[in-house]
């Protein structure tokens, strides 16, 4: 079977980089071992080898149909989510309370990774636990009883319904009501678009997190509430949920985007999650989860795409070396030889490995966030909020263009159904898209995030790679890169004093380049990332002297951390004039961008 991860890869990360074994010393985690952690990675990759990757052009090329009010999709998917719920994947990060088995993020996060790589198209259960998260977080015991078991077993599916036909990103435009009854629930009346996995005959029944707004609610965002809509009430009558249509997509062709339709006949039921009008604050909990989870998501992709690519660059034939060219009787190289081929190999390494580890960096604040107290546990809140953008931003952004590098080094092939490049190109475009649009994580990044609690938050991320610096400055070797970050920081800083002026006086100006800084940031903690790969390399070959295998694995990481250092680095020069530029460009009239 063709590679589409590197189990070795994800092992030094996990248990080298981050060390998952030294959260096992908080009591949340004391039951678990680097040993278990192994057997929760092993039975994920299980089931991803045996019920996901061979079927991703299957799955893709066999899309969801509507048929008479119901989705049906491939049948392999039932499947799945039964190995999922009966292995306790789905909910492998939750309380024994709730039915987990309490294993850090850290490490579940890795389940969603190697399902994604192994096929997009299949992308069900991380919104079945995210679902179950927000009831477990805010709703009742009775709803807790009611739903939470069902939805981690995989028997029901759960979504996320934001997203309306005039509201978009938009949230405070939300329309969609709420009309109290005398028993305590509510009649939902309104429209949802693009709610993935909205319905489908995998599952006995579909739960809908749905955001509405309760009659006589305020405006705006104040006014938004938050409600468990089941498609069938517990007794199995139909809840009045319908499916109006299915979105024909670009990529994830596998997985529904449905526009569905509440209380047609006026018989939709909803029940209120926690307190009425606090759903943006209890739904920013599963978005800020699901954010973590696309880029998660961009990454396995591109990491798929890269060993495809990987496979068939050292397979491929083509021409002689460029030292060799009058040898025409020698026989073809395979093109993994010619330089330019290893540069874009190098570059989607660089990208999906940096981008991998900044998303369990991410992970493991997430974890610590929530076992320590006071002030400490307040830092690691304040360091989750501030790489999450970026966490969500670089695997998607760059993961496309690391993609985009695997279908080139393809040639013409890989424009072709032939390879599953193609489609992996079509299914990590959405990424960008999904949770939050670039340029809004953007926003959040530079107008909110940057200057937080009156900057804290930054000045403890630039604290986390000063001290990645400072251990790696202790190395000759990797001086030279540990220094170019101190460059990098100090710049970054520059370019806050230019912005800063203009945060109160002029919001457009101070965010018209946001998406640019959010750039910028994401090279430096992907930088960062890759300075913190290098460190554990260089120690290791220093002091266990590894050979074979093991020796080309650390020398690898130092040279995609030097290749990143020279080719992407420096990009943020170029980001840096921009941003500290007196003249705006982007703030032009209608007219003139029309003529």
């Amino acid at each position: 079977m063709a590679t589409y991860f590197s189990k070795r890869n994800l092992q030094f990360l996990l248990h080298e980089v981050f060390d998952a074994e030294q959260l096992t010393q908080y009591e949340y985690f004391s039951d678990h071992d680097k040993e278990t952690f192994n057997m929760v990675l092993d039975s994920v990759t299980h089931i991803a080898d045996t019920h996901m990757f061979p079927y991703l052009k299957e799955v893709d090329r066999n899309q969801p149909e509507l048929i008479d009010g119901q989705v049906k999709v491939h049948a392999k998917i039932k499947e799945y989510l039964k190995e999922m719920g009966d292995a306790g994947l789905i909910g492998a990060g939750f309380s024994y309370e709730h039915g987990g088995q309490q294993v850090p993020l850290l490490v579940s996060s890795c389940i969603g990774f190697i399902l994604m790589a192994a096929n997009n198209g299949m992308m069900y259960t991380g919104l079945s636990s995210g679902a179950a998260h927000l009831i477990t977080s805010f709703g009742s015991e009775e709803l807790q009883k009611t739903y939470v078991e069902n939805m981690l077993s995989g028997k029901w599916q759960g979504t996320m319904a934001l997203t309306e036909p005039q509201a978009g990103s938009s949230l405070s435009d939300v329309m969609t009501t709420a009309t109290p009854q005398e028993d305590g629930t509510y009649k939902i009346r309104g429209q949802k678009i693009f709610i993935t996995a909205g319905d489908h005959d995998a599952v006995d029944n579909i739960i809908h997190l749905l955001l509405a707004r309760i009659d006589g609610a305020p405006k705006g965002t104040k006014g938004i509430s938050l409600f468990v809509v089941p498609k069938y009430r517990l007794d199995g009558t139909p809840n009045d949920v319908t499916s109006t249509g299915i979105y024909h997509k670009l990529g994830q062709k596998g997985v529904p985007a449905m526009h569905l339709t509440y209380g047609e006949e006026d018989e939709c039921i909803g029940y209120l999650v926690g307190q009425p009008h606090m759903g943006l604050p209890y739904m920013f909990q599963m978005m800020n989860d699901a954010r973590i989870g696309v880029g998660m998501t961009g990454a396995a992709i591109a990491t798929a795409a890269y060993y495809s690519a990987l496979q068939y660059a050292k397979e491929r034939p083509q021409s002689r070396r460029l030292n060799q060219k009058n040898a025409l009787d020698s026989p073809q190289t395979p093109i993994i030889n010619h330089p330019d081929v290893r540069r874009m190999l190098l570059f989607q390494k660089a990208v999906t490995e940096g981008a991998l580890s900044l998303l369990l960096e991410t992970a493991r604040l997430f974890d610590l966030s929530h076992v320590t107290e006071g002030e400490e546990k307040e830092n690691y809140n304040l360091l989750l909020e501030i790489l999450t953008p970026m966490a969500k931003t670089y695997p998607s952004e760059m993961g496309l263009q690391a993609t985009s590098q695997s279908l080139q080094t393809f040639g013409g092939y890989g424009f072709t159904e032939d390879f599953p490049v193609e489609q992996y190109y079509r299914d990590i475009r959405i990424t960008p898209i999904y949770e939050g649009t670039t340029g809004i994580q953007a926003q959040d990044l530079l107008g909110r995030k940057m200057t937080m609690k009156g900057g804290k938050a930054a000045q403890l991320l630039f604290a986390e790679i000063s001290k990645t610096i400072a251990e790696a400055n202790t190395y000759d070797e990797l001086k030279p890169y540990g220094d170019r970050m101190k460059v990098e920081l100090k710049q970054a800083q520059e370019v806050m004093m230019t912005l800063m002026p203009h945060a109160m006086s002029d919001v457009e100006r101070y965010l018209s380049d946001a998406t640019l800084f959010l750039e910028m940031m994401g090279n430096i903690v992907v930088g960062w990332q890759w300075l913190k790969q290098a460190t554990v390399a260089t120690r290791t070959l220093l002091t266990q002297n590894p050979q074979g295998d093991e020796l080309a694995f650390y020398e690898g990481k130092l040279h995609t951390m030097k290749y990143f250092f020279h080719y992407e680095i420096p990009k943020n020069l170029g980001l840096a004039a921009r941003l500290k530029d007196t003249e705006v460009l982007t703030i032009v009239s209608e007219k003139e961008l029309a003529l």
